[in-house]
């Protein structure tokens, strides 16, 4: 492997946990992205984003822990169902192309983008995680992991931009999802080595070197934006990812 290729990978993990830290989402779509344009498989792809996101998440979960980001109950009620889900995506993007179903999931996240949007031009709420959300945890992790899995990326879009519709204190529901990622991706991770053997290690390193460093820097950019602000950049950020998704396809 040449250096240029590992800074090159460095450079991308980098941003892509200063945005995933920060706003909840966002480190598997860029960073599987990236491998995709070198033309790696799907599920190599995947693979070695989720196995380079498993050290990301771990310090970026834990970061957000020390800073009071993270509602622990919420972390439960995501990781579980989280993981189920992520072992049954990966077990299908092993077997099943995933491309087929992102067009649905873009659709379904650029409505959720407009939702949280709106919301950031309310009032301010009170910060709580809200025990209300407690019957949508479940279902809500199980598509998200299964989601992440087949589509190299989504976990964060999927549940962050969920929670934050339904009114979801901003900080906490990154903070949360961030440290249940860490569960959901090393499940994962162990299931695509598994069933792959093997996985792009010289990318792998390079992805996590810098998404390990951005994480404890995202996670204090979460904790001292306003909730109001960070509800702007996630909403802008989900439309804009996901609008690029929708229109080479349409006619």
């Amino acid at each position: 492997m040449g250096l240029g290729l590992f800074v090159s990978a460095m450079l991308v993990g980098l941003a892509a946990q200063l945005v995933d830290g920060a706003l909840g989402m966002a480190y598997g779509i860029i960073s599987n992205t990236f491998l995709l344009s070198l033309g790696i498989s799907p599920a190599y792809s995947s693979a070695s984003v989720h196995v380079a996101e498993v050290f990301t998440t771990l310090t970026s979960g834990l970061s957000h822990l020390r800073l009071g980001n993270v509602d622990k109950k919420l972390l439960v009620r995501l990781a579980l169902p989280g993981v189920v889900g992520g072992i049954v995506g990966a077990y299908v993007l092993a077997s099943v192309p995933g491309q087929a179903i992102r067009p649905f999931i873009a659709v379904y996240l650029v409505i959720m983008g407009l939702i949280i949007l709106n919301r950031a031009r309310r009032p301010a709420r009170a910060e709580e995680a809200r025990d209300g959300l407690g019957h949508l945890a479940a279902p809500l992790g199980i598509t998200g992991g299964f989601l992440d899995a087949v589509g190299g990326g989504g976990w964060g879009p999927v549940v962050t931009s969920t929670l934050l519709g339904r009114g979801c204190a901003p900080r906490l529901a990154i903070g949360s999802v961030n440290l249940a990622e860490f569960f959901v991706t090393l499940v994962q991770s162990i299931t695509f080595l598994l069933l792959l053997r093997t996985v792009h290690w010289e990318l792998v390193l390079g992805l996590m070197a810098g998404g390990v460093i951005a994480a404890p820097v995202a996670a204090v950019a979460c904790r001292r934006l306003q909730p109001r602000i960070l509800m702007l950049l996630v909403g802008a950020l989900v439309l804009i990812l996901n609008v690029r998704e929708i229109l080479p396809l349409l006619p």
